[in-house]
């Protein structure tokens, strides 16, 4: 697995997707998240197709963090099954990686374990 993911996520239009995002920037469960504008998704769920306007959360972090990360939105989420694919991220600038990672605690972590 690659060590820096991106994470989606979808939410109701009305959620407070940015205190959603804050608190995951805050917590280091995430360097960075995108609160994109209302969309329109349609999609069947138990059995009709749906048409709700929703926000996605684009969230950048490092593939270490995905399992608290699950547990931080789960326990946020209004939905009873809630998006959450995770996507490696195979390339990028080094200058952003490192940020990422010293901004998801992983920096400090390394330099932790080697003292």
């Amino acid at each position: 697995m690659s060590e820096f993911v991106v994470v989606l996520t979808t939410l109701p239009a009305a959620f407070d997707a940015v205190a959603l995002g804050r608190e995951l920037v805050e917590s280091r469960l995430a360097a960075c998240v995108n609160v994109l504008p209302a969309m329109q998704s349609v999609y069947r769920w138990q059995g009709a197709v749906q048409v709700d306007a929703e926000q996605q959360l684009v969230v950048k972090t490092a593939a270490a963090q995905v399992g608290a990360l699950w547990t931080a939105l789960r326990t946020r989420h209004p939905y009873e099954t809630p998006e959450f694919l995770v996507l490696p991220i195979l390339d990028g600038s080094t200058g952003y990686l490192a940020w990422v990672k010293e901004n998801t605690g992983q920096e400090r972590s390394r330099i932790k374990s080697e003292l």
